[in-house]
């Protein structure tokens, strides 16, 4: 079967603090949502990611040597937040996981296809 990457997306400066009144309404959607996927054989893995400004960059030179930057890769207000790896049938029903992972976390969540080996 498939696997698909679902990504959650925040702003820049969005910070989890589970003890504001949206965290402790979206915690547990999450959750809940945690267990669906679970109880249907679809998870693979899933973790929140810390800030993207504790990030560390490694880029190959052609030179084969590797240069380090502190901070995001990606110059964009939006940053990851957190990922779920999903295995299931098709595309269709990773996207209706996608659906339920947004709702969840009331937010964006992308889907992605793990390349095929």
């Amino acid at each position: 079967m498939p696997k698909y990457l679902l990504s959650v997306w925040h702003d820049e400066e969005y910070v989890v603090d589970f003890t504001t009144e949206d965290m402790m309404r979206i915690g547990p959607q999450v959750g809940a949502f945690n267990e669906e996927l679970s109880a249907a054989g679809a998870l693979v893995f899933a973790d929140g990611l810390q800030p993207a400004s504790t990030s560390t960059v490694y880029s190959h030179a052609v030179d084969h040597s590797i240069s380090t930057a502190s901070g995001p890769y990606a110059g964009t207000p939006r940053q990851m937040g957190g990922f779920w790896v999903i295995e299931v049938a098709d595309e269709e029903v990773a996207a209706e996981w996608a659906r339920k992972a947004s709702r969840a976390c009331e937010g964006v969540v992308e889907l992605r296809p793990f390349q095929v080996h």
